[in-house]
């Protein structure tokens, strides 16, 4: 008797009788066209000339035992070239069901719960100024991101408006695990309002601490009110930071948006807030979306010094397809 001969085709057999499950595969691509410049007393930038492109790769499918399974990549010429993960951005398995909520594992690009609302009401201004900067190095915002292989986890609907997400960063070197909790309620017509705490993990105790994030939006026919607020608090008090913001959008048509907003960000230790507007218009159509704004930011080092405000003038299309 051939035993191997029988192993094989019993094998075969097993491998025909798994059933196949419908899944199904896509790409959905972005890319832009940017003119911007920058002047300030010991800065003038003059004008350049940027483009962007990302692809992101989608695939997603359903079980028999009703799980849901999806699985997200990004191609970005632009992001992280100088790490072992090449173009490749962001990247995530998610596991969803109705009964047990979603559960997203992120490879890379992932959000804690703090950092997944954490973006301003002005939009992040001041990620326009931040780093060396005509010969000042301006404030960058810090916050408690999960870093790599962290897990992200949505609780199935406790009641209608309320949403309730989890997030765990795993332990790394000279590093504890850390976790976050958040809150956004939607139960009130026109009213978005979030909140969330998530651990800073730090290397040593000064360095530790969480972030607390808050968020309101309040929309009423064309205008919206937005306010936000992020303070970051760790041992060394010389490396606590509060990000504070609003914003007013006004919608003129379906197509054709106006914004302003201004942020202030103040520093443990600093007497100088740094401070930061914007006004920018929007306008959409078939996939497109030309944006002009333009931004101001002063005391962006926390000093008084004239060689820390800043202009910035930007105009982009972006196109999705």
């Amino acid at each position: 008797m051939n035993i191997k001969k029988i192993g094989l085709t019993a094998l075969a057999a097993s491998l025909v009788s798994v059933s196949a499950h419908a899944g199904e595969m896509s790409v959905a691509g972005g890319a832009s066209i940017a003119s911007e410049g920058y002047s300030g007393e010991k800065l003038n930038a003059g004008t350049t000339f940027s483009m962007g492109n990302q692809l992101t790769f989608t695939g997603s499918g359903e079980l028999d035992n009703g799980l849901n399974v999806s699985l997200s990549f990004v191609l970005d010429q632009g992001d992280d070239t100088a790490v072992s993960s090449g173009p490749f951005d962001s990247h995530s398995v998610t596991v969803s069901s109705d009964a047990m909520g979603s559960l997203t594992l992120a490879g890379e690009g992932g959000s804690s719960a703090a950092t997944s609302i954490d973006g301003s009401a002005a939009g992040d201004v001041w990620d326009t100024f931040d780093g060396a900067r005509g010969g000042v190095t301006a404030v960058a915002v810090s916050d408690a991101g999960p870093g790599n292989n962290s897990l992200f986890y949505t609780t199935p609907a406790i009641m209608d408006g309320l949403a309730v997400n989890l997030s765990y960063q795993p332990q790394g070197s000279n590093r504890e695990s850390g976790t976050g909790y958040g809150f956004t309620y939607t139960g009130v017509e026109g009213l978005t309002a979030s909140y969330a705490v998530t651990d800073e993990v730090g290397t040593t105790t000064a360095l530790s601490g969480d972030q607390t994030v808050w968020k309101l939006s309040y929309a009423y026919g064309p205008v919206t009110a937005t306010a936000s607020n992020s303070d970051f608090d760790v041992g060394t008090a010389s490396s606590d930071q509060e990000l504070s913001s609003f914003a007013l959008s006004y919608t003129v048509t379906d197509e054709l948006s106006v914004t302003y907003g201004e942020e202030t960000i103040e520093k443990g230790g600093d007497p100088t807030d740094a401070e930061y507007s914007v006004i920018k218009a929007s306008y959409t159509a078939g996939g497109m979306t030309i944006t002009a704004n333009m931004k101001e930011g002063e005391n962006v080092d926390h000093t008084t010094n004239s060689s820390a405000d800043f202009e910035y003038w930007g105009l982009s299309a972006s196109f999705a397809f």
